[in-house]
């Protein structure tokens, strides 16, 4: 026992020892950014501080929830689909209800995936396994959700005239918007498409990798690679059409009249 534990704290200390240098290799970037007048000195101090922190932290609580069970694991990504919405509600400010906006559409596109996967044992309710995977799900979603609604607020807001237009000649406000939603949705899944595409002849993933260091089959891997980043694509597409749908409703007054203005906040 004694000696299980002093080998934990040698590859802690390891870790800790790696995590410096890479620390330092992002500083020589920042440095040789600063000779192009790039500053990017405080953010990614507080970008490295705040994620090894984050990543501490969240390895002592799966420690200590090491054997948990379904309720442990929901509880867990529930907390995470908060965070997510936060953020992602953060890169809208300007939108009404944005938090309650992100949060339907990461929770909705997130659940029906993770739900997906239990059922077909993709994966299984432990938290060590339901937790890393169910974050993924969780992260992608929340990055779709902020594309979407940052992209159909940039297209409303650009083509104003034309949506004022086609109300004043008795058309639907969703037939007005019709285009920037289909542009919203797509530009949202755009990059878990060129992620899919290049699936393997780009990159090998973080869990293929660690499944093969673990000793897994290289092909059980990369199968269950591929389910991953499908699952992805398929939560990221949900959160991106809640997220645009929801704030079209929000684009709108009950008058059917555009509330959604540049540089203004919608009412």
């Amino acid at each position: 026992m004694t000696e299980l534990v002093q080998g934990l704290d040698q590859k802690i200390l390891l870790s800790l020892a790696q995590a410096a240098a890479a620390i330092l290799l992002c500083f020589s970037l920042v440095l040789l950014c600063r000779r192009f007048s790039v500053h990017v000195e405080r953010e990614t101090t507080l970008s490295l501080l705040r994620g090894l922190v984050q990543m501490v932290a969240v390895g002592v609580v799966l420690s200590l929830l090491l054997h948990g069970g379904v309720l442990t694991s929901a509880l867990i990504l529930l907390a995470m689909t908060f965070a997510a919405a936060f953020t992602a509600s953060r890169r809208a400010p300007d939108i009404d209800d944005a938090l309650l906006v992100a949060f339907y559409a990461v929770g909705a596109g997130a659940s029906v995936v993770i739900a997906f996967m239990l059922v077909t044992h993709a994966i299984t309710p432990e938290v060590t396994v339901l937790v890393p995977v169910g974050s993924m799900i969780i992260a992608n979603a929340m990055n779709a959700a902020a594309q979407a609604m940052e992209r159909f607020k940039s297209d409303v807001t650009s083509h104003v005239g034309q949506i004022e237009a086609g109300l004043s000649l008795g058309a639907e406000p969703r037939a007005t918007v019709a285009p920037y939603v289909q542009s919203a949705v797509y530009a949202s899944l755009l990059p878990r498409l060129d992620m899919l595409k290049s699936l393997g002849l780009v990159w090998i993933p973080g869990v293929m990798a660690g499944m093969l260091v673990s000793g897994a089959s290289p092909v059980y891997a990369g199968i269950f690679q591929f389910i991953v980043v499908a699952m992805i694509l398929t939560a990221s597409g949900i959160a991106g059409l809640v997220a645009t749908l929801l704030f079209r409703t929000r684009a709108f007054s009950k008058e059917a009249q555009l509330t959604l203005r540049p540089g203004r906040q919608e009412s």
